[in-house]
């Protein structure tokens, strides 16, 4: 494994969630506001984030990928083992939350999937 690799995938994971945090909040807090992720009604980052599956446990997941490429930071250099199973389970995750957006509430989210590429890029680079 490539820590450099690691480290440059989780800072701009890092980002992309930093983003997504941002421009729900404003979302949230101003009806009337659009980010420049929502192009149109079928590709739209705010019908995603805040839909009934934009939170886990009443937590947004944005925050949640906050933590997690935190950790991956973290474990590259103290405990590379677990890197490999955490992006793994990222992966997963990528998954159904990307077969929630395209299929539930049919609409496409750059920066959701966005994150799933960067999710997919950190398994590969864990190999």
């Amino acid at each position: 494994m490539i820590p450099l690799a690691i480290t440059i995938i989780s800072i701009i994971g890092l980002a992309f969630s930093a983003y997504a945090i941002m421009e729900e909040r404003k979302v949230r807090k101003d009806a009337t506001y659009k980010p420049v992720c929502d192009i149109n009604d079928r590709i739209s980052c705010s019908k995603a984030f805040t839909s009934e599956y934009g939170k886990t446990f009443g937590i947004s997941n944005s925050y949640g990928g906050i933590v997690f490429y935190t950790t991956i930071l973290l474990a590259a250099y103290v405990a590379p083992q677990f890197v490999l199973p955490l992006a793994a389970v990222s992966v997963l995750g990528s998954v159904y939350l990307g077969y929630l957006q395209y299929f539930k509430l049919r609409t496409f989210c750059v920066v959701c999937t966005s994150i799933y590429a960067i999710n997919i890029a950190l398994l590969i680079a864990a190999l």
